[in-house]
């Protein structure tokens, strides 16, 4: 296109609306690509980094998946839509039941025999990644060592399908039971099942499930799993049931060197009933601040028990009023919206900085219809649009940018495909000002 001739003069009323309207377009939608990116997650340490720094993230799991159970009615893309916008959760869990009743698994021919448990986790996937939130792909079971082969063949679809996505964390082993070993069990199968993702996705976070019920996170770190990068441990804790011993034997693990991850919590006992125990959840809640331990808590489910954050009956769409929630609801809801907010990589946790490249682009657009496109003023319409497209790509810059970059060129690319756009648009227009003004001299 030979923009001299499609700038020289005016352009037709007509045709103008219609070319400011295309630019604005264009504009919005590549911005929202750029905002619509996570940061990656990383271990460093016993640390897991967000975009290169540290910090936590905290949300939600969803009840078993399992069909007739009850809270796979939650399993739903508006469900997920309303746990980031009301409870401002950057995180979600899909724990897919396996080998239980109405699970993805026969138990016995340990054959596939329900798979709407696998479509209702990408449905949660899918909107997690459409929602800029983490998302958890749970295989959940206590007996995963005997589904090995099962576990492989389903992460390799899950890595294949979303290797390219920043927001998507493995889960492979929800809980080994008192009885099943770390070293003997449950890291010979960690091992091939995380091999097998690593074929497919080289970096995405892998967490691996430890002894009793995810709560020997100690053994693990005195035989941790070594070959890989970015592997963390799950710790999971009932505040009813688990105190200090359970954080003594997390702060070991700490201390050896392993990164931790609160797959899932409860406000209550770990049978899933009680009361909630103010107390003792307040302490663990400031344990994971203080040691930057991201966590998900068990469940968002109207079951009726202690653990559920939903009284029975409650909307499968959110919109969730106080009134609808049980008591520990209303206190997982009250922690996830205090939580301390991500400083790196995901924009939609820094509303601040969206709200700048919104106002950037709001000038841009401003500037862009204000300025009449002829030859008489295109060097001062230049300078305007250059300037407001420079301000609009340093906000999107700040607010997606992570200060160590995705590896394999997972989501991160649009930022620097907005950045040539703009770039292109206002050198091009600068050169045809700077012509026109030696035309003019």
């Amino acid at each position: 296109m030979n923009l001299n001739r499609f700038f020289s003069g005016k352009i037709p009323k007509h045709v103008k609306p219609l070319v400011l309207f295309t630019l604005g377009l264009t504009l919005v939608i590549q911005t929202s690509s750029v905002l619509a990116e996570v940061a990656p997650l990383t271990v460093s340490g016993n640390k897991i980094l967000i975009g290169g720094q540290v910090g936590s993230i905290a949300g939600n799991s969803l009840f078993w998946s399992n069909t007739g159970w009850g809270g796979e009615k939650y399993y739903t893309a508006k469900t997920v839509a309303w746990l980031k916008s009301d409870w401002k959760a950057n995180l979600v869990r899909a724990s897919m039941g396996v080998e239980e009743g109405g699970g993805y698994l026969n138990k016995d021919t340990k054959a596939i025999s329900d798979v709407s448990n696998k479509t209702r986790a990408y449905t949660v996937v899918d909107a997690a990644i459409a929602n800029d939130m983490y998302v958890i792909v749970d295989w959940h079971s206590h007996h995963a060592e005997d589904y090995k082969a099962q576990a492989i063949t389903f992460f390799k679809e899950v890595a294949t399908k979303y290797k390219d996505s920043n927001n998507v964390i493995y889960e492979i082993y929800n809980e080994p039971l008192n009885t099943t070993d770390w070293s003997a069990t449950i890291k010979p199968y960690a091992v091939d099942v995380i091999a097998a993702i690593r074929a497919i996705d080289p970096d995405n976070l892998i967490i691996v499930g430890t002894q009793t019920w995810s709560q020997d996170v100690d053994k693990a770190s005195n035989d941790p799993i070594t070959g890989y990068a970015n592997i963390a441990y799950t710790l999971h804790f009932y505040a009813g049931t688990h105190k200090q011993s359970l954080r003594d034997k997390a702060q070991t693990a700490l201390n050896n060197g392993i990164a931790l991850f609160v797959t899932e919590w409860g406000a209550v006992n770990a049978d899933g009933g009680g009361a909630v125990a103010t107390s003792e959840t307040t302490a663990w809640l400031n344990f994971l601040k203080t040691n930057h331990i991201s966590h998900a808590n068990w469940a968002l489910n109207d079951k009726a028990e202690g653990a559920s954050s939903l009284v029975t009956g409650a909307s499968v769409d959110g919109g969730w009023v106080t009134s609808q929630l049980t008591a520990s609801g209303a206190l997982v809801k009250d922690a996830i919206l205090n939580w301390p907010a991500i400083s790196a990589g995901g924009s939609s946790s820094s509303s601040s900085s969206a709200a700048s490249s919104a106002a950037s682009s709001s000038s841009l657009s401003s500037s862009l219809s204000s300025s009449s496109i002829s030859t008489s003023s295109a060097a001062s319409s230049a300078s305007s649009v250059a300037s407001s497209a420079s301000s609009v790509v340093s906000s999107a810059a700040s607010s997606t940018t992570p200060t160590t970059p995705p590896s394999s060129g997972k989501s991160g690319g649009g930022s620097i495909q907005f950045s040539f756009l703009i770039v292109l648009a206002g050198l091009s227009l600068l050169g045809f000002a700077s012509r026109k003004s030696q035309t003019n001299a």
